[in-house]
């Protein structure tokens, strides 16, 4: 019964869960009747997760925060607010464009001819879709001409021209470009490629007129206006009006700049020259200069002037034989007689003959060309040792070309790293923007010549300077790769005859400096070695060399071939037929020292400690056979003959024909790199104690001279004679690794102590005096000879002064006569 009374009482707790509010009918009809809609609270949520439409906006509101309101408060406050647009005060910003974004006054004609080049583009363009775009003038160039008499500089262009609507909304609007509206147009309705060559971007490279002129006046006609119209500014306000003179340009625009007082220089014909050849020479339509040159032309004589010719003839030349002379005037009557003058005459002369032929594929240009280009870009007068012409495309696409030249320039090292780096040429869709790079090309590859021409690059608005980008480290990157490339293929007799004797340092800096490229660069050197007297070798090639179990690669560093073949370091590597590396130039041990490894395989220098020649159990057993026995040596000179001079003294296995040898520790400096460092112009701390770090000796157990120095040991420890032996071995072995004594008097007193003993001599032998009052004596003796003598001389002058021949006498007295003569008259 309790049962079903529990069953019965979940049952009803459900229904009435379940059941929701209910409404009369009359009510239902009511709401039903009633004009305003019913929404739902709930419409519209949706649940995401555990996140709702509500939390989001909630989450939006708390983010708006001022301090003192609340979230809503502050969404009340901005929907309610007055909305206004930036004003500008037009003249302020007019001059802010004029005197202070460009840096150089002479950007004024590289923006004139680039925004020519583009209305050129534009004309070109809209002909290949409308074939009567270009009408009765089909020349697209652009033309520039000097009045000086007025100061006016006129730039003409063929291209599409502006309407009056066009001059007042693009010459009248700031930061108005007409060239990326028109840009917008075209990609729309073509490919991007099509439009690629335009070349304006920001709308105020026109005002850049105002750097150098007074007054612009703008004459433009386009082909969708019947009429001609100027536009003229003083930078202040501007105004359009028709041209009277009707249509005098066909189709185009002509921008004329009255020039400031101190701009007049831009009026040279050799200004503009240099101005578009710098900034505009590979432009894609001719630039063409009005000016003068003289030429010879031949214009037959006159009459008169035949007579006059005739008349001074030469007599000699009439007197010749009568036949020759009827056929001379027989060929003077069937040709009129000629004169060559000099002839003034006004053309237009063309700028940019050089062409972009970077923007050319590869295959299509000769070497001819090539070379030309070369010459025109470097000022060089010869062909170029190697070039690369490539295309980069990806995170950033550029066209570039490279060279090498065949000769070092000069002053290529002189403040290495600190020079302006005028090498590579950047240009912007062929208009020249900067070549002033410090970062674009390492120091190391300062020589290589070339152009870069990208549309990716971001500009300045002056178009003066490239901004810091990373766009610009990935140009970097490539061009490293791409000129490391073109090395790496010059022929191998033209890479060591003429590029390695010219750029070998420079590979060698490189690998100093290029970490990310050191792999690269490894692959180019080139050094002497013991294979060869002369030629040198690669790294690869010695590493095909190599012996059986031999693990790394050996060098030796010094001051020559000659000194380096005789240093006692490489005699027994040598003896044991392994090839060594000879470092004779400064740079060479630094390079190393950058370069850890090559192929696998380490380096070690000879000089050093870590020379692990005498491999397997037999050479072990004999080494430490050896230690054994000079043990009692070694200890004496580490503790008592050269207590305070060495780290330690060994037994060697580098050594064959000298007694010793000082070895650096692994880490410590050579012979040859602590002159390179003495050497150097400041010293400091970490130098000094480098140099002084004790070294390791390293001593012969073959050698006579060592084993006679053991036996004198093994006797007495107190021998003087054995103490003073091995201070002269350690200083010819100083002098024999590179080093310099320390203690120059010392050695030259055991040397002269040597001298006395093998000549018999006693040490303690006075040195004779000398006769100082004999020579004082003597010495007074001349000085009254020579005063005796010198009297005699000024006697013997003075009596040649006042002594006169008859002839003298007569010479002196005829002037006289004639004096008295004259006087008379």
């Amino acid at each position: 019964m309790s049962k079903q009374f529990w069953t019965f009482t979940l049952l009803v707790g459900l229904l009435l869960l379940s059941t929701g509010p209910v409404n009369s009918e009359e009510e239902e009809a009511e709401a039903l009747n009633t004009d305003e809609p019913i929404v739902e609270a709930d419409i519209g949520k949706a649940s995401v997760g555990s996140k709702t439409d509500d939390e989001v906006v909630q989450r939006e509101e708390e983010s708006i925060h001022i301090d003192g309101l609340s979230p809503s408060e502050v969404k009340n406050l901005r929907e309610s607010s007055e909305k206004h647009v930036f004003q500008a005060e037009v003249n302020r910003m007019m001059k802010l464009i004029i005197n202070s974004l460009y840096k150089n006054k002479e950007i004024f004609l590289r923006e004139l001819i680039s925004n020519a080049s583009d209305a050129l583009d534009k004309i070109r363009l809209m002909s290949l879709t409308d074939k009567e775009a270009l009408g009765s003038n089909e020349e697209l160039s652009i033309k520039v001409k000097i009045d000086k008499e007025n100061n006016v500089l006129h730039v003409t262009d063929t291209g599409i021209g502006m309407t009056k609507a066009e001059l007042i909304k693009n010459l009248g609007t700031i930061a108005k470009s007409g060239t990326s509206d028109f840009f917008e147009q075209m990609s729309n309705s073509s490919s991007e490629d099509s439009v690629s060559d335009l070349i304006g971007q920001f709308g105020v490279g026109f005002y850049a007129s105002f750097l150098i002129a007074d007054k612009v006046v703008v004459t433009s006609k386009n082909n969708n206006d019947p009429n001609q119209h100027i536009w003229e500014s003083d930078s202040e306000s501007f105004s359009v009006v028709e041209d009277p003179r009707g249509v005098t340009l066909g189709r185009g625009t002509t921008v004329s700049l009255y020039m400031k007082e101190e701009a007049l220089d831009y009026l040279e014909a050799k200004t503009v020259k240099d101005l578009v050849q710098k900034y505009s020479q590979f432009m894609n339509f001719p630039i063409y200069l009005w000016g003068e040159k003289t030429i010879s032309e031949e214009v037959p004589v006159e009459e008169g002037e035949e007579e006059e010719a005739e008349i001074k003839e030469d007599d000699a030349e009439k007197s010749e034989d009568d036949e020759a002379a009827v056929e001379e005037e027989a060929d003077e009557e069937a040709k009129p007689k000629t004169k060559t003058v000099e002839k003034t005459v006004h053309d237009w002369e063309l700028l940019n003959e050089t062409k972009p032929v970077w923007q050319r594929p590869a295959k299509e240009i000769t070497d001819a060309e090539y070379s030309e280009f070369y010459k025109s870009i470097s000022k060089d007068t010869t062909d170029p040792m190697a070039k690369t012409h490539f295309v980069a495309e990806g995170e950033v696409s550029f066209k570039s070309i490279l060279f090498i030249p065949s000769t070092v320039p000069s002053g290529m090292f002189n403040d290495y790293g600190n020079k302006k780096g005028d090498s590579i040429k950047m240009y912007v869709r062929r208009v020249f923007i900067t070549d002033d790079f410090q970062d674009m090309m390492p120091k190391y590859l300062q020589f290589v010549n070339g152009v870069v021409d990208s549309d990716d690059l971001p500009l300045n608005v002056s178009r003066e300077t490239l901004q810091q980008h990373k766009l610009l480290k990935v140009i970097k990157k490539k061009l490293v790769r791409k000129a490391l490339d073109m090395i790496k293929k010059i022929d191998s007799e033209v890479y060591m005859d003429k590029f390695w004797k010219q750029f070998g340092t420079n590979i060698k800096l490189g690998v100093i400096e290029d970490h990310s490229n050191r792999t690269r660069l490894a692959k180019l050197l080139r050094f002497q070695s013991s294979d060869h007297p002369t030629n040198q070798t690669s790294l690869e090639s010695y590493i095909e060399r190599m012996k059986d179990k031999q693990e790394k690669i050996y060098f030796c560093a010094g001051n020559g071939r000659e000194e380096v073949e005789n240093s006692p370091f490489v005699e027994r590597l040598l003896k044991k037929g392994y090839e060594v590396l000879y470092l004779t130039e400064p740079v060479d041990e630094y390079t190393i020292q950058a370069l850890p490894e090559f192929d696998g395989k380490r380096f070690q220098n000879v000089a050093k400690e870590g020379l692990d020649i005498d491999q397997g159990e037999v050479a072990k057993e004999r080494k430490e056979a050896l230690e054994k026995e000079f043990e009692p040596l070694a200890k004496w000179l580490k503790e008592s003959a050269l207590k305070d001079k060495i780290e330690k003294a060994v037994i060697t296995e580098r050594l064959t024909e000298t007694p010793c040898a000082l070895v650096a520790s692994q880490y410590g400096w050579s012979g040859n790199f602590e002159r390179l460092q003495s050497s150097q112009r400041y010293q400091n701390q970490k130098n000094t104690f480098y140099a002084n770090q004790k070294k390791t000796l390293e001593i012969n157990p073959r050698h006579p001279l060592i084993k006679t120095l053991l036996a004198k040991v093994e006797a007495s420890e107190d021998d003087e004679q054995a103490t003073t032996i091995a201070q002269v071995m350690f200083d010819t072995a100083v002098l024999r690794s590179g080093y310099a004594l320390k203690d120059q008097v010392d050695f030259s007193k055991r040397i002269m102590q040597m001298l006395y003993k093998n000549l018999d001599i006693d040490p303690n032998t006075p040195i004779e005096e000398e006769p100082a009052e004999v020579e004082e004596a003597e010495e007074d003796e001349e000085e009254v000879d020579a005063d005796d003598e010198e009297d005699e001389g000024e006697e013997e002058v003075v009596g040649e002064t006042t002594t006169e021949t008859p002839a003298e006498e007569a010479a002196t007295e005829a002037p006289e006569a004639e004096q008295e003569t004259h006087d008379e008259l």
